[in-house]
């Protein structure tokens, strides 16, 4: 198989895949991260009455006199909580959040107000409408406020929770599969025997698929032998919705996940025109989805980021929405071979005359969790640059846009 672009990689793996079926409903307070199953529909009005956005005198806007000081009446006062009363020719003491009485259609702040006895001496006419929040301007009672397949975040249970929701319908989470291959790993913790290393690509991407929704099945460390697997490939996927590992792709002689694949579903795609990562596997395992990822760390992490999570963005019912990249200066030179988007580790400062600049991580191997550790984000070499020269502008991707 020849490369393929990463574009073409993350829509294939995406297309690979359908949601995964049920629906169950969920407290507020269990929803974060989870995705809808049917848009919402407001309730209520929010906010439900007309109320005071600031500590102030409601009044009637025809009441005030053009040009100069009115001297009104003070006719009530309300509190947030109370109920609304109604006015006449007057003004009216209200509070922050407090519904305005009946009649209002402005709020004069308290600070533009001065007392003389009974009287409330305002300043020359505010705008009609002026710190006045009109029952349904934020959200109109039927208005769909969220639409199916959105995944909460904080914000908008807050919203839901002000349109009194206590409940909300979401799709079940994806199951995943994740294992390692490699007789060279040790689990941390354990004695490390000579030539051997530990294991840091499933802890990384258990949090990764965790970030994305998922619902973690840990397979542990599988060994370097064709036939074992090929029968965990197999019963992982018989017991979850997709299957993702780590090593075991690349062409050298242990290199076993493509043919035990293969053995028991198909390879769809291999090797994607990146760096670091190019040899990632697309395909599915007795049915279901299988993603075989890189051995190096930062191949791991660049693979899962740009072509399995639009898959798993599938599988929970959602969409994978592009992650935000905005220039910065090079605060270095580089040079690379044409052909394969790169990616380089690099660090963020800002000089004195306000100029983002990106330092790049010296861990230059793709190895290197150091580099990833250390370093906010990626910068984004197109497949066509030759050399990038210091001082170029050149596309950054934060690493706090890509973890959802």
């Amino acid at each position: 198989m020849g490369l393929i672009s990463l574009d073409e990689a993350g829509g294939r793996s995406a297309a690979c895949a359908e949601p995964v079926p049920g629906v169950l409903e969920l407290p507020l307070v269990e929803a974060d991260g989870r995705v809808l199953a049917e848009a919402v529909v407001a309730p209520i009005d929010l906010p439900p009455f007309a109320n005071s956005a600031v500590d102030g005198y409601a009044v009637r806007h025809a009441d005030l006199l053009p040009g100069a000081e009115t001297r009104l009446p003070l006719l009530g006062r309300t509190a947030a909580g109370d109920p609304a009363g109604t006015l006449g020719h007057g003004a009216w003491r209200v509070f922050t959040g407090a519904p305005v009485p009946d009649g209002a259609d402005l709020v004069v702040m308290q600070e533009d107000v001065s007392l003389s006895g009974d009287e409330v001496i305002l300043p020359s006419p505010a705008k009609r409408g002026a710190n006045l929040r009109r029952a349904g301007e934020d959200v109109a009672r039927g208005q769909e406020v969220l639409p199916a397949g959105r995944r909460l975040r904080p914000r908008d249970l807050g919203l839901l929770a002000a349109l009194g929701l206590e409940r909300v319908r979401v799709r079940h989470r994806p199951r995943v599969a994740l294992f390692s291959t490699g007789d060279e790993l040790t689990e941390p913790g354990q004695r490390l025997r000579p030539a051997a290393i530990y294991d840091a690509n499933r802890a990384m991407l258990r949090a990764l698929l965790a970030r994305a929704g998922a619902d973690v099945v840990d397979l542990g460390i599988l060994r370097d032998e064709p036939a074992e697997l090929e029968r965990h490939l197999r019963a992982a996927a018989g017991a979850c919705d997709l299957v993702v590992t780590s090593g075991g792709v690349s062409v050298g002689e242990t290199d076993h996940v493509k043919a035990a694949l293969s053995a028991c579903g198909s390879l769809d795609l291999w090797r994607v025109a990146i760096k670091p990562g190019k040899p990632i596997a697309i395909g599915e395992a007795a049915g279901t989805p299988f993603i075989g990822l890189p051995g190096n760390p930062v191949a791991v992490f660049v693979g899962f980021v740009f072509v399995a999570r639009p898959l798993l963005a599938r599988l929970a019912g959602t969409v994978d929405e592009a992650p935000i990249v905005f220039p910065v200066t090079a605060g270095f030179q580089h040079r690379k071979k044409p052909g394969r988007r790169e990616f380089l580790r690099a660090s963020l400062e800002r000089r004195d005359d306000g100029a983002v600049i990106a330092r790049r991580h010296p861990g230059e191997g793709a190895g290197s969790l150091a580099s990833l550790a250390q370093s906010d984000g990626l910068l984004v070499l197109a497949e066509e640059l030759e050399q990038l020269e210091e001082g170029s502008s050149v596309p950054f991707l934060p690493y706090v846009g890509l973890l959802g």
